[in-house]
């Protein structure tokens, strides 16, 4: 059964499953609300396989994100709202640019954080993943459609890249979010983003989980932010995209695994 509320700072939650407490930082989302309709559809089929391990806990970015925000001030909110809501250290799954607020969060309040899963993110973003995040929401923002400008990390080929452009640019007023400055306001924090001089730094222990076929990232960038970190696991998925990391068929498993059930 799905619950939804909010937790401090007018961050929105939703959750599933039953079992310890594990908070999921959600990927890069155009609004910062509970997914609805389609979007709520797929995100269950990553959502559901967790919960039959744990009491997910699928929380967003607060609404209304004012101009200038940092990551840093983000994890200060959501450490405020973790502490709250659970009174002790919780279990984090941050996915893709979750997963960087996750490292932020653990970097800077490892108080809230029992372990830490990252998966679909690194330290920072690739050159790449910035421009495409830079040019979607910048379009987005200024009311011109934008949807296109995140081919280059969806289409793995020339060809498939052609193919989904223009689909997407013809797709994009299905998606536009009602406040798109809450995306574009994100994505400018996300844009400086870079702690790998802190990961030495987290005491949690890490499991780094990513796709082989990853367009956003790269196994290099998963590699060497396991690596740095100073209890962590990496797990490579084959032949694995980055939306397909998180719907892989071990998962879940992986990751209560880790997590462990004690």
């Amino acid at each position: 059964m799905m619950t939804e509320g909010t937790l401090k700072h007018g961050m929105p939650f939703y959750t599933v499953g039953e079992g310890r407490p594990l908070v999921v930082l959600r990927w890069f989302a155009a609004e910062h609300a509970n997914p609805t309709g389609m979007a709520l559809r797929m995100e269950s089929k990553v959502m559901g396989p967790l919960g039959r391990h744990f009491e997910v806990y699928a929380v967003n970015r607060a609404p209304d994100m004012p101009a200038g925000t940092t990551m840093a001030d983000i994890a200060g909110r959501h450490a405020e709202a973790l502490a709250e809501r659970f009174g002790e250290p919780v279990d984090v799954l941050g996915m893709s640019s979750g997963g960087s607020l996750a490292l932020q969060l653990a970097a800077d309040h490892p108080e809230v954080v029992r372990r830490l899963v990252v998966a679909g993110a690194a330290y920072t973003l690739t050159p790449l993943t910035r421009d495409v995040q830079r040019r979607y929401t910048e379009a987005v923002a200024a009311g011109r459609r934008g949807a296109h400008h995140q081919a280059p990390v969806v289409g793995r080929t020339a060809l498939s890249r052609a193919l989904i452009r223009p689909f997407m640019w013809l797709s994009d007023p299905l998606m536009r979010p009602s406040n798109p400055l809450d995306m574009l306001h994100f994505a400018q924090a996300e844009d400086s983003f870079d702690v790998r001089d802190r990961l030495a730094g987290i005491s949690a222990a890490t499991l780094i989980v990513g796709g082989e076929l990853d367009l956003a990232y790269s196994v290099e960038l998963f590699r060497e932010t396991a690596k740095l970190l100073p209890d962590a696991r990496l797990v490579i998925y084959p032949a694995t995209s980055h939306l397909g990391t998180f719907s892989h068929p071990r998962f879940a498993h992986d990751v209560a695994e880790f997590l462990g059930k004690d």
